[in-house]
């Protein structure tokens, strides 16, 4: 295995599916020359040609109308939206026309198409370059919604999500992009719709995505460590489709039951979380589900702000312990 950045998986997972199939195209803005603005694509275009990695004018809706007619017609591309808060401007095409062709059309035209985008905060980018908006892809049907944590995720599940026969919007975290892991040499697959247990223990599941994934393996490090409490940590990886199976059983068996999301609190893909687990494993439950989320305001700048706003390992840990009633 080889240790990558996760933005080299970025490029490592794309490069895999181009070379393995000449369908696949890449194109978005300044993905090409300049190698992304987040450096998540370098060397594809060297590899690959103009002809395959192409940059394209500014405009979110002319990325996505020619992604969706290249799918329509064929190709299996990669369009890149560069902060996924400007998914608002091409919404109509994502939730509107992407999301329902194969539907509307009774199967006639598949729309084989991966949206990637730089999501969530911790960069100080603003109220409008640092939203978690994962909600707002979980809520559209046809759509399915990837948010990995790992660079071996994000190798896997970007190869998965370009295999796919429907649209899939995949959620690269920006805070995460520098972070490093082991990576699966050569041809390296994660199935879509399967959640990943990274730490068992008896007394509470905890269940995260994307950036919260590793602030909650820290907070149940330190809750062991300090307090004696064994936390099961859930990266939920998928929300569409959205693996209720391996959810469901670690909050059964458990009995007490976290969420860790940075959406903002109000209709934040925890509450649809909590919603099946209380429908389905209620009589399993000891107590009532806890979310721990950011508040429903806009995303200040500030660094002091920003940190407060957004789930922190030791706020996770904090609202763990007094939901347990440990000292």
């Amino acid at each position: 295995m080889a240790e990558l950045t996760y933005r080299e998986a970025v490029a490592e997972g794309i490069a895999q599916e181009m070379a393995r199939d000449d369908r696949v195209v890449f194109l978005g803005e300044d993905v090409a020359a300049a190698g992304g603005v987040f450096k998540a694509t370098v060397g594809l275009l060297e590899r690959f040609g103009p002809a395959r990695v192409r940059d394209t004018p500014i405009p979110e809706q002319a990325i996505l109308g020619a992604a969706m007619g290249a799918a329509m017609t064929g190709l299996r591309p990669i369009a890149e939206i560069m902060f996924s808060d400007f998914l608002a401007v091409c919404w109509d095409l994502v939730a509107n026309e992407i999301a329902k062709s194969r539907y509307m059309t009774d199967g006639q035209l598949e729309c084989p198409l991966v949206i990637r985008t730089a999501n969530g905060a911790g960069s100080r980018f603003g109220a409008q370059h640092s939203q978690s908006v994962e909600n707002w892809a979980m809520a559209v049907p046809g759509l399915k919604v990837v948010a990995p944590s790992t660079p071996a995720d994000v190798k896997g599940m970007l190869a998965a999500a370009v295999r796919d026969p429907d649209p899939v919007i995949f959620f690269e975290h920006k805070s995460l992009y520098a972070t490093k892991g082991e990576v699966p040499d050569g041809e390296h697959v994660e199935p879509l719709g399967r959640a990943k247990v990274l730490r068992q223990g008896d007394d509470c599941t905890i269940l995260a995505l994307a950036l919260m994934v590793p602030r909650a393996m820290e907070a149940a490090r330190a809750l062991a460590a300090e307090h004696g409490i064994e936390a099961t940590v859930v990266d939920i990886r998928s929300l569409v489709p959205l693996d209720t199976q391996t959810i469901l059983a670690e909050s059964a068996r458990t009995g007490r039951v976290f969420t860790v999301e940075e959406n903002p609190r109000l209709c934040g893909w925890g509450a649809e979380v909590a919603s099946i687990v209380g429908e389905e494993a209620f009589w399993d439950l000891d107590a009532p589900i806890v979310r721990i989320t950011t508040p429903h305001i806009p995303l200040p700048s500030a660094d002091a702000l920003e940190d407060a706003t957004i789930p922190s390992a030791a706020r996770i840990a904090d609202t763990v312990r007094k939901s347990l009633g440990s000292s």
